[in-house]
């Protein structure tokens, strides 16, 4: 029985220390693997594509300003809300960091601040449709008309497809 007891003990021994030494190997793993990503080239990429960001944001600086406070951004605001009304249609607005987007039924633009002024941005979905300059000391109602236009034949389009599904469900 003794000779047991010292076999099993031993076998426990070894299974520990087999253990500890698994769990050691994957730290020592866990951490190579660490100091190699330190080291890696997309360390540099990242790097530099913060600086990119960083230059970006300054040379935006000044129009993601004018937009914010620019009569013609509230305008816009006011305006877009009126016409969505009108058409029994909710218009949000958002601010991304310094972009301006506009929304409503799936249709949406962006007034982005660049280097050289403010581009407004339409995008069906994730989809790029359309790019102008935009004039900020100007008026939004150009700019509101072409995209009312496009949300009016929408609320139709969606209408008419809520009509025809209760059509096939009597």
């Amino acid at each position: 029985m003794a000779e047991c007891l010292s076999g099993y003990r031993l076998q426990r021994r070894v299974r520990e220390r087999e253990t500890l030494e698994r769990m050691s190997f994957l730290d020592s793993l866990e951490n190579n693997l660490k100091a190699l990503e330190g080291s890696e080239p997309a360390g540099l990429d990242d790097r530099k594509r913060k600086e990119l960001e960083r230059q970006r944001s300054a040379a935006t600086a000044p129009w993601a300003e004018k937009l914010k406070r620019a009569p013609f951004t509230q305008a816009l605001m006011e305006q877009a809300s009126r016409a969505g009304y009108q058409i029994r249609t909710k218009v949000n607005f958002i601010w991304l960091g310094d972009t301006l987007r506009v929304e409503a039924r799936g249709h949406r633009f962006e007034l982005r601040p660049t280097p050289n002024g403010v581009l407004a941005v339409h995008l069906r979905g994730a989809q790029e449709l359309e790019r102008e300059a935009i004039d900020l000391a100007g008026k939004p109602d150009s700019l509101l008309e072409g995209w009312m236009t496009i949300l009016t034949k929408q609320k139709q389009e969606d209408d008419a497809a809520a009509a025809q599904s209760l059509i096939d469900e009597e």
